[in-house]
């Protein structure tokens, strides 16, 4: 059976070096950016809740075979920054709050069908198809999420990367107070429980986390609602 984590050394060697050149683009991006995030400068932040409803066919994770519910903060936002309506890669941070602390996940706008969901693709609206990109390591293997933006719900998939796609929570938007402070989303630092990412994933995303935990950022806050900000990203 394979290793759920493949620690082959060529491939960790070129994760090491795509994280480092990517690193090295947040650094000059910051360079010219210098009142804001390198990467989803803007963004606009509410409060929600995730209805899991489980799998019939487990995946060995619990919080993705089991029914529950959990308050989450989300942000929206384009990754370049460009205005609306030039086309960018639009993206879907979600903090999921637990009793024992939290867990952040990252959607961004790809392909959904086969190796096109492993494959960044900018658009208008973000109301199109999210994954997560790059896979979690679980005991079954590994494991993209998905998110399919809607008017009302946002649902959740979850599949194997060339797999069938398997609905297993919605996520609906809730107004609820502000929060002045700032918001920092990291699934390296933050995942959640059997969530984790393999090695070389680690590898590659940990130096660009890294260097934008770095750079200062103005305050994110959270709106009581989807008309509390003046400049939607969606």
């Amino acid at each position: 059976m394979p290793s759920p984590d493949p620690r082959d050394p060529v491939l960790l060697s070129l994760a090491r070096a795509g994280g480092g050149a990517l690193a090295s683009l947040i650094r000059g991006v910051s360079a010219l950016r210098v009142d804001a995030k390198p990467l989803h400068p803007r963004g606009i932040v509410v409060r929600g809740t995730l209805r899991r409803h489980g799998l019939d066919l487990p995946t060995g994770v619990a919080w993705l075979d089991e029914q529950g519910e959990d308050d989450v903060v989300l942000r929206w936002s384009r990754a370049v920054g460009l205005p609306s309506p030039v086309p960018d890669i639009h993206g879907l941070a979600v903090r999921v709050e637990r009793a024992d602390g939290f867990g952040d996940v990252l959607f961004a706008t790809t392909g959904w069908v086969g190796p096109l969901r492993l494959v960044l693709v900018p658009g208008i609206s973000a109301h199109r198809a999210m994954t997560t990109l790059l896979p979690y390591t679980t005991p079954e293997g590994a494991l993209l999420l998905g998110a399919r933006p809607g008017e009302d719900v946002t649902r959740l998939y979850v599949a194997t990367p060339l797999g069938p796609w398997r609905e297993f929570a919605e996520l609906r938007e809730s107004a609820g107070p502000p929060l002045d402070q700032p918001i920092r989303f990291d699934p390296v630092l933050h995942p959640l429980p059997g969530l984790a990412f393999p090695a070389w994933v680690k590898r590659l995303r940990e130096p660009a986390y890294r260097t934008a935990r770095e750079t200062q950022h103005p305050q994110v806050t959270v709106s009581t609602g989807r008309s509390g900000h003046r400049e939607d990203p969606r």
